[in-house]
Formats: C-alpha cells, sequence, structure tokens
C-alpha cells in the first residue's frame, strides 16, 4: 500500500500537471496558483486575476507536529560534508508560519547569495510600494512648443512588439498603444509634427552593474523597451544587451508615431520633463508589482528584479539607484522583523558576488511572506519556482540525481554564480509542516550541477522527513 507520503507526493504532482495544464490557457501565475490551491487546499477569488492563496490549510489543524533540530540534523549532516559544495553551506530551516528556528549550521553566517538574493528583492517590493502598484511611463508636452517628452518610469517589461512573446507570462505594456494614444491626443490639438525627447533622470548613480556589460542583464535605466534585448523573442544568454536602451526605446517610439500620422523632426534627443507635473498625453502602466514580482521570481529576471529594487527607493525617499534601493530594500524588512545581521546587499538581484546574505534572513523574510498577517507577500511565495516544472527548476528534480520524489513539492528560487549554489524557498514535510529553509553554499570548488544535485537532496531531505525524533 502507498505510503502517506507518497501519496501526498502524486497528488501534489498530479495537482501541478493539471495547473500547467491550465497555464496554456491562463499563462504560469495563474498556473501556479491553482497548482498551490490543489496542493494546499487554499482557494482564489477566481475570474482573470485571481487572489493569491495562503499558504495554510484553511480548516483543521494548521500543520503537523514540528520537527525537532536532531531530526533535521539527522537528514542534512551527512550532505552537508559532501566534496561537491567544497566547505559546508550555511542553512537555517525555521516553522514557516511561526518563524520559529529549527535548525541552523551556520545560520548567522553572511554567505553569497546569488540570485535568492530576489526573495528579499520581491518581499521588500511587496510591501512599498505594494502589490497594486504599476510603473507608468509617460509623455507629456516639452518646455518648448512643439515638443514632446517620452519619460520612463522605470518598467523593463514595455514591450515595442505585440506581446505575444509574453503571453502566458505577463500582460506588458505597450509602446504601440503609447504612441497611438499620443499621436491622437497630438492631431485632436492640430499637431502632426513634433520634436522627440526622451527623459532617463528618474534613475540617478551607476546605470552598468557591478559586473560590467553583460548579457544576463541591461544598463539598469528608467527608459527600455524588451528589457534592453537585441532579440527580445529570444529568452537567456543568445539575447545580447543594447548599450543605449533608453535611445533605443525613443527611435522606436519615433517610428510608432510616424506610423500614427504625427512625423518627428529628427532623431530623438535626451532631455528631461518640464518641472512642475506637466499635462500628460498618454501614458501606459506595467503589470501590477503581485504579477511583476511572480515573473521576476519564476524565471529570475535580472533587469525586472534591478526595476523593482528602484521601485522601492522611490517609495521609501531613497536615491534611485543601487545604493539607495539597498539601503531602502533593508528598511523596510527591517522594519517586517526580518532582521539583516550581517547581511549586506549591493544590489536587487544578486549578480554582485559582493552580496551577502544570512540564512535567517532569508527564512524570516520567507516566513513573512506565508504569514497570515501579511497576505499581500504572497507573491514571494506563488512566484517561487516549482521543482520539476516551473521556472528555474523545471530541470531539476527529475528521475536521475535523488531528489525526484520532491518534484512538486519543493518550491523554492535558485542562485548561480561562478563557485557559488544556493536554493531558498518553502516547502511541506511528511507530517504537512510547512518549512522555510536556505542552504547557501558558497564555496564551491567544481561543477555546479554536483553541487545542485546535493542541494536539491537536501531540500529533497526536508520533504521526506517527519523529523520529530530526538
Amino acid at each position: 500500500m502507498p505510503s502517506v507520503r507518497t501519496k501526498a507526493v502524486v497528488a501534489a504532482v498530479a495537482a501541478v500537471v493539471l495547473a500547467l495544464l491550465a497555464t496554456v490557457a491562463r499563462g504560469p501565475w495563474q498556473g501556479t496558483v491553482m497548482a498551490l490551491q490543489a496542493a494546499d487546499g487554499s482557494s482564489g477569488s477566481g475570474g482573470s486575476n485571481p487572489a493569491p492563496p495562503v499558504l495554510v490549510p484553511v480548516s483543521g489543524d494548521p500543520a503537523g507536529p514540528t520537527p525537532t533540530d536532531a531530526g533535521i540534523r539527522a537528514v542534512l549532516t551527512a550532505l552537508t560534508k559532501s566534496p561537491a559544495l567544497g566547505q559546508p553551506p550555511a542553512i537555517a530551516v525555521v516553522d514557516a508560519l511561526t518563524g520559529r528556528a529549527l535548525y541552523g549550521a551556520g545560520e548567522d553566517r553572511a554567505a553569497t547569495p546569488a540570485s535568492t538574493t530576489k526573495i528579499t528583492t520581491a518581499v521588500a517590493g511587496l510591501t512599498a510600494p505594494g502589490p497594486d502598484h504599476r510603473i507608468a511611463t509617460r509623455v507629456v508636452p516639452g518646455a518648448t512648443p512643439g515638443t514632446i517628452v517620452l519619460v520612463g518610469g522605470g518598467d523593463p517589461t514595455l514591450t515595442a512588439l505585440d506581446g505575444k512573446q509574453y503571453e502566458g507570462r505577463y500582460q506588458p505594456a505597450r509602446l504601440s498603444d503609447l504612441a497611438a494614444a499620443t499621436a491622437a491626443a497630438l492631431k485632436s490639438a492640430g499637431t502632426t509634427q513634433v520634436k522627440l525627447h526622451y527623459d532617463t533622470t528618474l534613475y540617478t548613480g551607476p546605470a552598468v552593474h557591478a559586473i560590467g556589460p553583460n548579457e544576463n542583464i541591461a544598463p539598469v535605466v528608467s527608459l527600455m523597451v524588451d528589457e534592453g534585448r537585441t532579440n527580445p523573442t529570444v529568452t537567456g544568454k543568445e539575447s545580447t544587451r543594447l548599450s543605449s536602451p533608453g535611445a533605443d526605446a525613443a527611435k522606436k517610439f519615433a517610428d510608432m508615431l510616424k506610423a500614427a500620422g504625427v512625423a518627428v523632426d529628427g532623431a530623438p534627443t535626451a532631455g528631461t520633463a518640464p518641472a512642475g507635473g506637466a499635462p500628460e498625453l498618454a501614458s501606459v502602466q506595467s503589470p501590477p508589482m503581485s504579477a511583476f514580482v511572480e515573473q521576476m521570481l519564476t524565471v529570475s529576471d535580472n533587469d525586472m528584479a534591478e526595476a523593482l529594487l528602484r521601485q522601492v527607493a522611490i517609495a521609501k525617499g531613497q536615491p534611485v539607484s543601487f545604493q539607495g534601493g539597498t539601503a531602502a530594500a533593508r528598511q523596510v524588512l527591517e522594519s517586517l522583523g526580518a532582521a539583516y545581521g550581517a547581511s549586506n546587499l549591493k544590489d536587487g538581484s544578486g549578480l554582485d558576488k559582493e552580496d551577502k546574505l544570512t540564512p535567517q534572513t532569508l527564512v524570516k523574510t520567507l516566513s513573512l511572506a506565508a504569514s497570515p498577517e501579511h497576505p499581500e507577500l504572497r507573491p514571494a511565495l506563488t512566484g517561487l519556482p516549482i521543482a520539476g516544472f516551473t521556472g528555474t527548476l523545471s530541470a531539476r528534480y527529475g528521475p536521475t540525481g535523488g531528489a525526484a520524489d520532491a518534484a512538486g513539492v519543493v518550491r523554492a528560487k535558485t542562485g548561480s554564480l561562478t563557485g557559488v549554489s544556493t536554493l531558498s524557498g518553502v516547502v511541506r514535510d511528511r507530517d504537512g509542516r510547512l518549512l522555510a529553509f536556505a542552504i547557501l553554499a558558497d564555496k564551491v570548488p567544481g561543477d555546479a550541477d554536483a553541487a545542485r544535485a546535493v542541494i536539491d537532496r537536501m531540500a529533497a531531505a526536508l520533504a521526506d522527513c517527519g523529523c520529530t525524533g530526538s
């Protein structure tokens, strides 16, 4: 007869499969929500944008017995000594519902987190500016008659294409819609020819990430289309990045204005919108931060992460830069109770190898997102990749490697840099207890795949663990 754990795994996997089938028509955000609802017994509000579910049962005993330190230590210790990890990773495991510490090994050590940094960026953004916030891209009259200004608000998802390449992922604002609305407003006022300026002054500080020009991230500017990719229909390292995303966006906007019946005199030039809040000619808005966060986490999108960090800086009145954003995110998280300790972040994406996070900070942040007291933070969980099925975990937890039983059960953010392999997320153990965990291996000596396989087995061990023994 199948064990209780086997039945639970089969049910969870089946739920995710059904959700993924629904994704074909509804998109991964709704699909992920459906999977969590089916596996966790929670419910959304229905419709095209259902409310993210609470990751606790809605009736009965909220969870099974709590694992003990000794019980968790018994299943993890041998794995932490794997040569594939180089040195033992920094690890923390907490009861996600209460935040109570269950296990730690170097849990207060500030390690290089790689892209698990995006968990803290997500929770900061869902707090300030909040899950319903949208980023506006605007067009306003210029200071000189006959000029208009395209004003970047920091939306990297603004698309110059028809948006179909993002179907099933999110609904971006379209540059063509902004051009059509702008042209209509101009023509209604009798204007059919303009000079175009573009304003990228919202952000301050360096635009190029500390890692330098890189295929993983465009220059961080407040105006771009399709994340500054040279080929936005291609994902990953095959799509190189533009050196001047703002100028590229303005040129494409000028071409669209011409197609809509308004000629642009000369090439667009950099400029600033008039002070004092010039009246809008037209605007378009990004997806809400809830959907923005989910997409960013699922596919580990660096451009979205840095844009989100700057929205946090704006909301908290900090300089809109790498430094101001990280200071604002820390301010937000510490106000929620996620103490930083020795943590010290340099960006919002985790690309900077100088980033430092403690496992304690990560698991506390996840625990906040799971708390019934903070439903606004739920997208930080529903956006986490699902082991073996979605995002950056879709190719992991397969039939080889010793972690297949946790497919569909582990939901976690991955992280990978040279010499660094990390994983942080949530998992239900065999008894139904929801655990938040962070595993940060930042001394990996060689094969990243080998290190990832060991870390996946650690998360699988938590999933298969009652761990209530002494």
